[in-house]
């Protein structure tokens, strides 16, 4: 039962976080871009929900559009880390003890590189943007991705059904469809749902340091760095993209441990 609140508790943050990106898409209460001097850091009513602020405009309605703007990145970002990890991770495991060293080698190196520095040094390179900072944050979860990979890669091929099949003749390509990646699937989903709540802190960091979501695209990392200057005047308007970071990320990494309590079979023996 507690594993199962922990995952319910989780699937509901996220929930709102989802919703309030579908619904962004088709309708937002006033155009985020809008700005209206008038009705600057108006407090919360029935006009402004959330509020407004400096410029007057609508903090609810940039918080949605906000929202697709930081789990697209998220996402997209997760999405290489674990296409690419899981490559990088199984090729390590089944290369010979050299090329697997060297590998390691290369996982600690970018392990040793946060994302937000690698982010910079893309940056330099190639600008600020959204793809800079989606690929920095990607190259960055793949390491970690692909460190966990090769470990639970590693303890399939030791197992005696693969050495059966080996014995009857299965190719290395049918040993990972068949048995490699069925027994690691449920460590991705648990390494999936946490890099998503890492890649989201990351991009709001990014955001905040202005090397992620461009203006006047709205971001919730760039809405807290916009309202860091007004926290005397008008705290509640940093107060409203902080607080949902911290719900979405808290979502993901309920997700996670819920997953983790469901799918490992040691964690359920431990429950009992």
């Amino acid at each position: 039962m507690k594993r199962n609140r922990t995952l319910t508790v989780g699937v509901i943050l996220i929930a709102f976080s989802l919703i309030s990106t579908l619904v962004g898409w088709i309708w937002t209460p006033y155009d985020p871009l809008d700005m209206n001097p008038d009705v600057s850091f108006a407090r919360p009513s029935f006009s402004h929900i959330l509020g407004t602020d400096v410029f007057g405009r609508d903090v609810l309605s940039n918080i949605m559009i906000g929202a697709r703007s930081t789990l697209i990145v998220a996402l997209v970002s997760v999405f290489i880390g674990i296409a690419l990890g899981a490559a990088i991770g199984i090729s390590a495991a089944l290369s010979p003890a050299k090329v697997r060293q060297l590998t390691i080698f290369g996982i600690d190196i970018i392990l040793a590189l946060p994302s937000v520095l690698f982010a910079i040094v893309l940056a330099a390179v190639y600008g600020a943007s959204t793809f800079t900072a989606t690929i920095a944050i990607g190259i960055a979860l793949s390491a970690a991705i692909a460190q966990v990979t090769r470990r639970e890669t590693t303890q399939v091929l030791r197992s005696d059904y693969v050495a059966a099949a080996k014995v009857s003749g299965s190719g290395t390509g049918q040993i990972i469809r068949l048995h490699v990646l069925p027994n690691i699937l449920p460590s991705l989903l648990v390494q999936a749902s946490g890099a998503v709540a890492i890649a989201i802190l990351a991009e709001s960091t990014l955001s905040y340091l202005g090397l992620g979501t461009t203006p006047p695209t709205p971001s919730w990392g760039r809405m807290l760095a916009e309202s860091q200057k007004y926290l005397l005047v008008d705290p509640i308007v940093a107060l409203w993209p902080g607080l949902v970071i911290v719900l979405t990320v808290l979502g993901f990494n309920l997700i996670g441990d819920g997953l983790r309590l469901s799918l490992d079979p040691t964690m359920k023996r431990d429950a009992k």
